[in-house]
């Protein structure tokens, strides 16, 4: 094993002259989508009141995950083929143009069309960076890029939702879509020099696996994925309808946005893809139903239900940052010890969840699921970039953000039929919990699977 390279080098390689406009942009780029990401489902009362009815509230989250999905796919396909550079450009533009569009609107129609441009500009945004990461910054610094890029969630995390509220308030929440416009513009001129530094496609690229029914394939997923979100959020005949539909149109389209051998978790490359998914499906499907097993079984104010949220997301940034710190451990241990920490934190909400639980449990044991989701999620980001060759790294990057939508949709639509079915959270939620426990236990199973020296190239999908 290697010896760590100290701090202080980590450090410059990251805020060096050469990379430090990069850095502080990518930072910048990730913290512009958490804080929209937090702070519209805080105005989003204000905004269906102002532009439609109750009827409607769904409909701009559905509109933004159904962008988001297929932009992740098409971003990833365009960096494969010829690069990161007009990625890295288009996306935050299209993202701020929606932004835009989104401020102005006067109607839910131009609304709903702001959040599609929002969507296809975050989804391609993500991927790219990813791309970025893997060109700009040596192997040894790729644990610190992602600490930072965990880190730059937990700000929006915990001031997104309040700034809403204030601006939706005191100014109005278009404030909330057109008060990012001008960060946009800050981050694209500090990410330029580095696109600029890019050079010319490599000609290799040229040679990337051509995949046949690829924008189909992403449509469907759009639509899929959308649909299981949107039935997530209702109750009753209909969303059970919609939501089965949605998985009958997600299973021929999904065997061709992920890598072969996903289904059956084969090592390396398809087990970190399902690694990926498996860590967002449960950590956000259990922040979503933790308020309401605190408000609504243990009667906890909204105000401290969002407490155990906040110390879920300082452990998952102080893990992500102490990872960051030591780029000779092994990141497939390293991941095993995340799922470890994210299964023993979940099954602690089953001393939570029914109404005989211990409600004060929820702080310690989701600071574990935080600290594991830190370890975890880095990790997986870390071996994604190892394994993958140049031209696959934004298909990969595509597959394991689909793996991450998918499976977190599928979780939260599962909570919400077993709240449909059984009497109540005392009830239904425990028994989410324990599935979920289960599935971080699967992960920890797997993790020893997504170590491998081989980087793919040219690898045929399902």
């Amino acid at each position: 094993m290697t010896a760590a390279p100290p701090p202080v080098a980590v450090r410059a390689e990251l805020f060096g002259p050469d990379r430090r406009a990069t850095t502080v942009g990518v930072v910048l780029l990730i913290s512009l989508v958490a804080f929209e990401a937090m702070g519209v489902g805080t105005a989003m009362p204000a905004l269906v009141a102002d532009l439609g009815d109750v009827s409607m509230y769904a409909w701009p989250f559905v509109a933004f995950t159904a962008a988001a999905v297929f932009g992740t796919v098409l971003g990833g396909r365009w960096c494969d083929r010829a690069g990161p550079r007009v990625p890295l450009v288009a996306a935050p533009v299209l993202f701020g143009v929606g932004l835009l569009v989104a401020g102005t609107a006067s109607s839910m129609a131009q609304l709903l069309g702001g959040r599609l441009v929002q969507g296809l500009g975050a989804g391609s945004l993500v991927v790219a960076i990813y791309v970025l990461v893997s060109v700009v910054y040596p192997e040894r610094a790729r644990p610190a890029v992602f600490g930072l890029m965990s880190s730059a969630w937990v700000l929006p995390s915990l001031v997104g939702p309040p700034v809403a509220g204030v601006v939706t308030e005191a100014l109005s929440w278009h404030w909330v879509f057109l008060g990012l416009v001008p960060v946009v513009g800050v981050a694209v001129a500090l990410v330029v020099p580095a696109v600029r530094r890019l050079g010319p496609p490599d000609p290799e690229r040229a040679d990337a696996v051509r995949r046949r029914g690829l924008v189909m394939a992403a449509l469907a997923a759009a639509v899929g994925v959308s649909a299981l979100s949107w039935a997530a959020q209702q109750t009753g005949v209909l969303a059970a309808a919609v939501g089965t539909a949605a998985l009958l149109l997600l299973v021929p389209a999904v065997p061709r946005l992920v890598p072969r051998g996903v289904f059956r978790a084969a090592r390396g490359i398809p087990t970190v893809v399902v690694s990926r998914g498996l860590l967002a499906g449960v950590f956000f499907t259990v922040n979503s139903y933790l308020p309401l097993m605190l408000n609504g079984t243990h009667g906890w104010s909204l105000a401290a239900a969002g407490i155990p949220l906040i110390v879920g997301s300082l452990g998952w940034s102080s893990a992500a940052a102490w990872q960051g710190r030591r780029p000779d451990l092994p990141r497939s241990r390293l991941l095993r010890v995340g799922f470890c920490l994210l299964a023993a934190g979940t099954a602690g909400m089953l001393l939570v969840a029914p109404t005989w639980g211990v409600a004060w449990l929820a702080l310690p044991f989701w600071v574990l699921a935080g600290v594991g989701m830190g370890l975890g999620f880095s990790s997986v980001s870390y071996l994604l970039l190892q394994q993958s060759a140049p031209a696959e790294v934004g298909f990969h990057s595509s597959a394991a953000q689909i793996a991450d939508q998918l499976t977190t949709a599928t979780m939260i639509g599962l909570g919400g039929a077993l709240l449909a079915l059984l009497a109540g959270p005392a009830v239904a939620l425990p028994v989410l919990v324990a599935v979920l426990a289960g599935l971080a236990g699967l992960g920890a199973v797997l993790a020893g699977r997504t170590g491998s020296a081989v980087r793919t190239s040219g690898t045929p999908v399902a």
